[in-house]
């Protein structure tokens, strides 16, 4: 067993893991944040995305162990007082979800991308570039790229 400390969704967590334990079973298993899905477990879909200090990173390609000293935030450490992030406001605003397995990994993506980029105008065919990682299979990816727009207030 390895000690791993962490912060994650703004609290410091300390546990003893097995060193080959994934970041995503970690979040789900150890900790209960099920919000971060597990599709492909090869890193493709994007279902598992969360942010690594702020940095988009795929939780099932990489071992708990890995992110000691780090700051995770899934999908449920965004919101705050009860009031949606405005990327998950966007999302049910533009209607940019369908199943919902894939919409907690976009929410990290655009999140990540939109803090990257804050402040710029992006067009829909770069939203789609920067989004390519994440799959989904109901959408369409309209109303996605429309709700990433929305949050980045640039839509028009």
């Amino acid at each position: 067993m390895t000690r791993v400390r962490v912060e994650v969704n703004g609290t410091a967590v300390e546990r003893e893991v097995e060193p080959r334990l994934l970041l995503s079973d970690f979040l789900r298993h150890d900790l209960g944040l099920t919000g971060t899905h597990v599709g492909c477990e090869h890193g493709v879909c994007g279902a598992c995305t969360v942010l690594l200090d702020g940095a988009s990173a795929r939780s099932c390609l990489m071992l708990a162990v890995q992110c000691d000293g780090l700051s995770v935030t899934t999908v449920e450490g965004l919101a705050r007082n009860g009031e949606l992030h405005p990327v998950q406001a966007a999302f049910r605003e533009a209607h940019a979800l369908q199943c919902g397995f894939c919409t907690p990994g976009f929410v990290m993506a655009v999140t990540a991308l939109l803090e990257e980029r804050r402040g710029e105008k992006l067009s829909d065919d770069e939203v789609r570039e920067a989004l390519a990682g994440n799959l989904c299979r109901c959408t369409g990816y309209q109303n996605i790229v429309r709700a990433v727009q929305i949050a980045a207030g640039s839509e028009g």
